[in-house]
């Protein structure tokens, strides 16, 4: 299927054929898995990757892959974007946008709670390389309008954040960064493209790790970044090919074969997690229950205005959050005790409160205090799977 055909689709339809197209040489149904790392070429084509061309042949494939393109054609249709890249895993993404786009001299204001390795590397190597960084509970819009300066290049918001849930208003926020001509980057890991389209909200550029739901099977590291082709075009030569950080063929053939019942895992992803939300939610040893599909939610309104689906992520806190963490280790027969979300198996990790705070958010004073108020001294984060809601149920029963 052309890009040029794909508006009057459904996106169950092009979850499966954007992107790909029966093989030439063959006819093979299935996109071809193409491992090669380089190409014969019958033409004169420059070494250097800076004089690439969207019409250049494939030459190497740190620079395209016939493979890695498809992927990157399925998932600019599913962000309604004009292009993407793929990247070797999520936070290579996020390294690459925030390098390509800031230098010396600029400021980034991010959302101070979100994935801890892109807190990590904003707030020690961007600081490092003389690039200033604010991170802010972005959830209050009012704190990215006060954090905004002169030199303010780039607002990073991570919606629903890492591991509080927290929803950002995309198209509040890219209202404030155009005011000061700063690009809005939105990191949509939780809640995937079928839940949300940051780019048809106001945000400049889209990334994903896509070793999470769009690849869905725990199986394949990978990451994106889509956007317009402005933008795209010049991230692909200086951070693809120059920072190296390249998805194999290999990963991305898995990821866009994962991306084929993204709609339907993500449907039944919504599904167990509000069945088990609302049994957390009633449970005596549960003492907070976060998921921007209930009612109680602190801004489940505006999680009803800017997501068709709510994800499957839940975080919940509880009493002796240290024993129940062990009961887990030790009794679980259907959730895993791991890292890591968006698999078609449930995941659960207990998320130490001063783990997090020192080592990555280094919150202090009210915005400790908020985080405290929420988290406690650690919350579950809770990646519901696709199995019965029952017998995951049954699990946390078992443990509480």
């Amino acid at each position: 299927m052309t890009l040029k055909t794909v508006k009057d689709k459904g996106v169950q339809t092009l979850s499966i054929h954007a992107g790909e197209k029966p093989d030439p040489a063959s006819g093979a149904s299935a996109p071809s898995l193409v491992m090669s790392s380089t190409f014969v070429v019958d033409e004169e084509v420059s070494f250097s990757a800076n004089n690439l061309t969207a019409e250049s042949p494939f030459v190497y494939t740190r620079w395209d892959n016939p493979t890695t393109q498809q992927l990157e054609q399925k998932l600019a249709v599913l962000e309604q974007a004009e292009a993407c890249i793929a990247f070797a895993s999520g936070m290579a993404a996020s390294a690459a946008v925030m390098l390509a786009h800031l230098s010396q001299g600029d400021h980034l204001v991010i959302s101070n709670t979100n994935y801890p390795g892109t807190a990590e590397f904003a707030r020690d190597t961007l600081t490092r390389l003389g690039i200033e960084v604010t991170p802010v509970d972005t959830s209050d819009l009012a704190n990215v309008s006060a954090a905004m300066r002169n030199n303010t290049r780039m607002v990073w918001l991570e919606t629903p954040s890492n591991p509080l849930l927290r929803i950002s208003d995309i198209s509040g926020a890219a209202d404030i960064a155009h005011a000061q001509n700063a690009l809005l980057v939105v990191d949509s890991t939780f809640a995937s493209p079928i839940a949300t389209r940051p780019l048809s909200l106001g945000a400049d550029l889209v990334i994903h790790s896509l070793t999470k739901y769009i690849g869905g099977h725990g199986d394949a590291m990978g990451g994106s970044v889509c956007g317009s082709q402005a933008l795209i075009g010049p991230l692909r030569g200086e951070a693809l090919v120059h920072y190296g950080g390249v998805i194999s063929p290999f990963n991305a053939w898995l990821i866009m074969r994962g991306m084929a019942t993204l709609p339907l895992r993500m449907r039944c992803h919504q599904e167990n997690a509000l069945a088990v939300a609302r049994f957390l939610e009633t449970h005596d040893k549960v003492e907070k229950v976060l998921y921007p599909g209930l009612e109680s939610h602190p801004q489940h309104a505006l999680a009803k205005s800017q997501m068709d689906n709510f994800s499957g992520m839940i975080s919940f806190r509880s009493a002796n959050a240290t024993g129940v963490a062990e009961r887990m280790m030790q009794k679980l027969e259907v959730i895993h005790y791991a890292v890591s979300l968006g698999h078609h198996r449930s995941l659960v990790y207990l998320m130490q409160t001063t783990d997090l705070i020192g080592s990555s958010y280094r919150l202090e004073g009210e915005e400790l205090e908020k985080y405290r108020d929420a988290a406690g001294e650690g919350v579950f984060r809770l990646s519901v799977g696709l199995e019965d809601a029952s017998d995951l149920i049954r699990d946390l029963e078992m443990v509480l």
